[in-house]
């Protein structure tokens, strides 16, 4: 069994007290036993990509970098794997939309950069982030063999393939969803990945409305967050939909080998007929 944390939360209207509250969401998830524990899309800041401002660039750091360093020494006292979504910026006008994982151990494991990228309304993303480099990577870390997609990302199946076939085992998906067009999919895309992939997904959003960042324009992130496991049924019931929360979930991990020998999906791929999903 894992024990796994989600968050949701809404932008607390500085970075300070937003980092704040993680940290201490963190602590309280150690006190209730966690072993792992995701927050998320962009955590330490607002949703900016709502609007197309040039002076939410200054939310960008280096990955690894002073962020990272002090979410390590929590894992570290905590002994606790930490996935850490967060704004990378690795030189002057190159920004990425990624997120560190580092192990229980505070040892810093690598980062994911989300590879699909929006752009439509109050989602301007393109101004804000390069499309991921770093293909889709899986980390062994104390608690097992983690992946990372991240928010817009959900939508293609291709992604959660490839890191079934990476050997991810939980697949961690920071989102930043708001109600639209997204609602239906949001009970669909997730589950239906975990079943197609057998593993489990965890799925953070936001929640609420960030008026004291963008007043009039602010949307009302859905929350909901929630956790499905390899045969696509949630694990205990979804977050609230218009209140902060910290979930804490067990997870059984021998369900994944169950799931993927009971139906055998990868055994019977074939990536022989698959060529036009890749051609250009």
């Amino acid at each position: 069994m894992v024990r796994t944390a989600l968050t949701q939360t809404t932008w607390t209207g500085d970075e300070e007290s937003m980092v704040a509250k993680h940290e201490d969401f963190v602590r309280r998830a150690a006190a209730e036993g966690a072993e792992i524990i995701c927050f998320q899309e962009l955590f330490h800041g607002p949703y900016f990509g709502i609007v197309q401002d040039s002076k939410y660039y200054e939310y960008a750091q280096s990955v690894p970098g002073p962020l990272t360093e002090r979410f390590a020494e929590l894992a570290a006292e905590h002994k606790m794997v930490i996935i850490l979504p967060v704004y990378e910026e690795e030189q002057p006008g190159v920004y990425y939309n990624t997120a560190a994982v580092i192990d229980a151990d505070g040892t810093y494991l690598g980062k994911y950069r989300k590879n699909h990228i929006p752009h439509v309304e109050k989602f301007w993303e393109k101004f804000y982030f390069r499309p991921g480099n770093l293909g889709w990577p899986v980390f062994d870390t104390a608690v097992g063999k983690v992946g990372v997609t991240i928010c817009y990302d959900r939508h293609f199946p291709e992604g959660w393939r490839v890191l079934g076939l990476n050997g991810a085992q939980l697949v961690f998906n920071p989102n930043a969803s708001k109600p639209g067009l997204s609602n239906r999919l949001w009970d669909l895309e997730q589950p239906t990945a975990a079943a197609a992939n057998g593993y489990y997904v965890v799925v953070p959003n936001r929640v609420g409305e960030e008026t004291n960042e963008f007043g009039e324009e602010a949307v009302d992130f859905y929350g909901t967050s929630y956790i499905a496991d390899p045969q696509g049924n949630y694990v205990g019931d979804r977050g609230a939909r218009d209140r902060e929360e910290l979930m804490i979930r067990d997870l059984d991990m021998d369900l994944v080998r169950t799931a993927r020998n009971n139906w055998q999906f990868y055994r019977d791929r074939r990536p022989d007929a698959y060529s036009p999903i890749t051609a250009p």
